[in-house]
């Protein structure tokens, strides 16, 4: 017999949340199968089987938070995939004439039975998940009286809740034909209790409690200031428009806009080296390097992968770095490795259309730029001129406790000229 355990997840995580199982008991896999997705406060992982065998028992439930180390699974290796052949060949012993009562006969077969043993429940005879019982006991439900819609009768955190919110009558005083198997789960919408309107309640996934939380912690913790600055696009936008079918040609990725503004920010880091910082206690540890986080939209949530040694790459190698850690982020295959560390990080808010934002430290790093949409306004070219300019409004937050407001704003004012004049960008980026 082999356990299947939750593997060591990286520095801090201590356990993740079972988010989805990809096997059932009884089920035969192999060596390198997928046998469940984990969520952590960072990336979703998967758990692959270590030899072949079969899946004997399944230990914990989707949306069970599991430990580091703790057994979810167990494995019978060798062994044989012989109860799904069992139960399916039952249906064909009923003779073609036999009754209609013969289906509810069949539904009291001994291979059922053996799925749903009353081993496997706990010293009160239910048969719950750890989660379940945990969400009972917190809201003083008696586990007897909650009905489950799972076929081997197991309790769920969703029946509990469904209990709670009195959507389902005790088990005792629900009639045999409302517990089918075949009974359609309700909405997830219900009544509010206080003005009996209707909302739906859904857990928070773990990555967004995750979330959540560093951002106010990053709030609380920071003397966190936001300076603000615009800039005058119409260089790059030229660079771009004469250069971009060549660039591509020979490099296979498109000219973006971000890599321009990782120069321009690495160049504004080498002249005002406090913002690739952090603090550590009552010292400053003053990076020499340069990691550089981009923030990525995916389905789960905002996550920030970073390119490393940013410096050190050409606006090609920029491109594709943004481009290859994006695409992970949207298909959850981010490893924890493409999220640690980072010195400062550049939000985009103008994908979305916002035209203004101040955004929040990625602590703990001490500077965030935040880019905006590219607004086409009429701009004094001098006293007598206006010209209408693909403007750029561009925001940087930063750590107030080490970081001078002259200097962010110097700071800010360097990216600006940068950007400006992008041939110097191949001199100071």
């Amino acid at each position: 017999m082999a356990e299947i355990k939750v593997p060591e997840l990286g520095e801090s995580i201590t356990e993740g949340t079972l988010h989805k199982w990809h096997v059932r008991e009884g089920e035969a896999v192999k060596s390198g199968d997928v046998l469940a997705e984990l969520e952590t406060d960072k990336v979703n992982l998967e758990i692959s089987a270590d030899e072949d065998g079969v899946i004997s028992q399944l230990l914990a439930q989707e949306g069970d938070n599991v430990a580091v180390g703790s057994v979810i699974a167990l494995i019978s290796a060798g062994g044989a995939a012989a109860s799904a052949p069992a139960a399916s060949a039952a249906p064909a012993a009923v003779p073609a004439s036999a009754p209609a009562e013969q289906p509810a006969a069949q539904a009291a077969a001994p291979a059922p039975q053996a799925v749903a043993a009353p081993e496997q429940g706990g010293a009160d005879g239910v048969h719950a998940t750890p989660h379940a019982r945990k969400l009972a006991r917190e809201q003083g439900i008696d586990l007897k009286d909650v009905q489950t819609r799972d076929p081997i009768g197991r309790i769920n955190p969703d029946d509990v809740q469904a209990r709670v919110q009195g959507h389902t009558a005790p088990a005792a005083a629900r009639p045999a034909a409302q517990a089918a198997p075949a009974q359609a789960a309700p909405s997830p919408a219900f009544a509010d209790a206080e003005n009996g309107k209707p909302v739906e309640r859904t857990k928070m996934s773990r990555r967004r409690q995750t979330i959540a939380k560093r951002l106010v912690e990053a709030q609380q913790t920071a003397a966190m200031l936001t300076t603000f600055n615009e800039v005058d696009m119409t260089a790059i936008m030229d660079v771009r428009k004469r250069r971009k079918d060549a660039f591509k040609e020979k490099n296979e990725v498109n000219l973006g806009f971000m890599s321009f503004f990782t120069k321009a920010v690495i160049g504004a880091l080498k002249a005002y080296p406090l913002l690739n910082a952090e603090i550590d206690g009552d010292e400053l540890l003053v990076k020499k390097y340069y990691d550089i986080g981009i923030a990525v939209s995916a389905k789960e949530g905002l996550v920030v992968p970073v390119v490393r040694d940013a410096d050190r790459l050409g606006f090609a190698g920029i491109e594709k770095e943004i481009i290859s850690l994006a695409g992970k982020a949207r298909t959850n295959s981010l490893a924890l490795s493409d999220l640690q560390g980072g010195t400062f990080t550049i939000t985009n808010g103008g994908v979305f259309g916002s035209l203004l934002s101040t955004p929040i430290l990625n602590a703990p790093q001490v500077g965030i730029l935040g880019m905006h949409k590219i607004q086409w306004r009429p701009i004094a070219i001098d006293q007598e001129r206006m010209e209408n300019r693909p403007m750029m409004y561009i925001a940087l937050s930063y750590d107030h406790r080490i970081v001078d407001g002259a200097e962010a704003v110097s700071f800010l004012v360097k990216v600006k000229e940068l950007l400006e004049d992008p041939e110097s960008l191949l001199l100071e980026g």
